[in-house]
């Protein structure tokens, strides 16, 4: 199933993409793509809908984020071997953990606003994994039986908020439309090999971010179990898991983006994002 947000920001509706690619509308039957729809059971029942029944939702909506009520946005840096040397580091010896606050989150194909005082605004494409079962300490084993689906997240990046501003780099990950998700959560039924999945970014139309899942370090697996250390796991905890080399901080010379580009980018299966930036008002 592409399960999926429509409609105003702050007032989206639940939907899930038809065998012909039109939204149909879940209002009448969930109240949100969050919490419990999310885990096996809640989605065992989508999948007993009959869409046809479902109403029709009109042509060139405004899609949200794919989850509601995230209570977690957790992010992992440095998960691909080039990624991490062409931003001068040694690739980590376990997962690298930060967060990006759910402020951050926006619609995928919205608009990026430039923060007031940002001069290296930068972009990462990745893989999003959704949790769709409560978990501590999971084992590496059983860490997919966690998983309800996967999704295109935009890991929006203010380097000179991320690193010369002082303590952690959540400064500079969590700013007001820095966390584009969507277009569609993906269950994880329809994803059989994540593991291998194109990922790739452009910006006004030059490929800078060209790479796979198969590059990760830590495999989605691992780096399920090794956050469920530190912090317990719920349905509708969204993780994001890195992003492959091709970022603006490793360009030589650095570019970074400005008012006026757009951005494209997607994940093969899982769909693509496309946003506009702008000015600060």
């Amino acid at each position: 199933m592409k399960l999926l947000r429509f409609g105003e920001a702050g007032h989206e509706r639940p939907g899930i993409l038809d065998p012909e690619g039109r939204v149909r509308d879940l209002s009448g039957i969930v109240d949100d793509i969050a919490g419990d729809v999310l885990t096996s059971e809640g989605l065992a029942r989508l999948r007993e809908l009959d869409l046809s029944e479902l109403p029709v939702v009109e042509e060139g909506v405004r899609l949200g984020a794919c989850v509601g009520r995230i209570g977690k946005f957790v992010c992992i840096g440095l998960n691909y071997i080039d990624h991490a040397r062409e931003s001068g580091m040694e690739p980590p010896a376990e997962p690298v953990v930060f967060n990006k606050w759910t402020s951050a989150i926006v619609g995928p194909n919205d608009d990026i606003v430039q923060p007031r005082g940002s001069d290296r605004l930068d972009w990462e494409v990745e893989l999003g994994v959704v949790i769709g079962k409560a978990g501590a300490y999971i084992d590496e084993a059983d860490a997919l039986d966690h998983v309800a689906g996967y999704c295109v997240v935009h890991d929006v990046s203010e380097r000179s908020f991320q690193f010369d501003r002082g303590g952690t780099w959540d400064k500079g990950k969590g700013c007001d439309t820095f966390g584009p998700t969507g277009p569609w959560l993906v269950t994880a039924d329809e994803v059989p090999d994540i593991g291998s999945a194109r990922i790739w970014l452009e910006v006004d139309g030059e490929r800078h971010q060209d790479g796979t899942t198969a590059d990760m370090i830590f495999t989605v697996p691992q780096i399920i179990a090794h956050v469920s250390q530190f912090m317990s796991l719920h349905p509708g905890d969204v993780i994001s898991t890195g992003t492959p080399a091709g970022v603006g901080l490793g360009l030589k010379p650095p570019r970074y983006l400005r008012p006026g580009n757009e951005v494209r980018l997607g994940i093969e299966g899982l769909g693509e994002q496309r946003q506009r930036v702008v000015a600060p008002k």
